[in-house]
């Protein structure tokens, strides 16, 4: 296939992904937004007045970038997976990979579907968090390659758990017994510095603080790590991710009997 039949191949997926979430906007949109606005009357309003300020930034500014992150970066996780593991379902994979597209143009068409529907429920979440503080950003262009790196790193992840998924609880087992607690334990409530050195250590084996910190710090200009070696730990895992990603769809791995 030349060029403009992978470009027209990989907009097909991707307008399929998008329609296929936007028709049930109300479970895959909405519910963040929802999740958001009583995350910031709890903790924001009723909890945060008491807490003060973090890092000499009122504690409900703190939390907005954290929120929106961990609601990305689990909408992205979430679209492909489900996608993913419902297209093995229905056999409509095997229909794609049998036909003359490539399987790099399958995986940035399932990538760029998550990456779509995390954007677009960041973007709902930041509508929110404008009805309970002011927002600025302190530098526009970390936000962006941030929240961009971020989506496509776990669209990825969700990507190969709907290779390995062998029925539907396997789509739930990552998200509700790692994910959930990664991005719970991951700086989105709280800084690191205010734990023991001890449990400082172990947060920072948790790649979700790197995240959050990364995207507070284009938000705000405050952060608990290296700015650099977050960028430079997304992208190793992206391209790791990634030929893992390639590598079990060459091998048919969970597709083939």
């Amino acid at each position: 296939m030349n060029f403009n039949e992978n470009y027209i191949a990989f907009m097909t997926i991707l307008r399929k992904e998008i329609y296929r979430f936007m028709k049930i906007w109300t479970q895959t949109i909405l519910p963040s937004a929802i999740t958001t606005a009583l995350y910031f009357i709890i903790f924001g309003n009723l909890i945060g007045s008491r807490i003060g300020e973090f890092d000499g930034i009122p504690y409900i500014n703190f939390i907005v970038p954290g929120l929106i992150m961990m609601a990305v970066i689990t909408n992205a996780y979430t679209n492909v997976v489900s996608s993913f593991y419902f297209a093995k379902f229905i056999k409509n994979i095997e229909e794609m990979l049998v036909s003359p597209i490539s399987n790099l143009v399958i995986i940035l068409g399932f990538i760029a579907g998550g990456v779509a529907r995390g954007l677009m429920v960041g973007i709902a979440v930041t509508i929110v968090s404008l009805f309970f503080t002011n927002l600025s950003i302190y530098n526009i262009w970390i936000t962006i390659i941030v929240i961009i790196l971020s989506t496509i790193l776990f669209s990825l992840a969700g990507l190969i758990n709907g290779i390995y998924a062998k029925k539907f609880d396997d789509v739930a087992i990552v998200p509700t017994f790692i994910l959930t607690p990664l991005t719970f334990l991951g700086g989105v409530f709280y800084s690191i510095n205010v734990l023991p050195p001890f449990w400082q250590k172990v947060s920072l084996l948790n790649p979700i603080i790197y995240m959050v910190n990364a995207f507070r710090y284009g938000i705000l200009g405050i952060s608990d790590v290296s700015i650099i070696g977050t960028f430079i730990m997304i992208i190793l895992f992206i391209v790791i991710f990634f030929w893992w990603s390639w590598y079990l769809l060459e091998k048919g791995v969970g597709i083939k009997t």
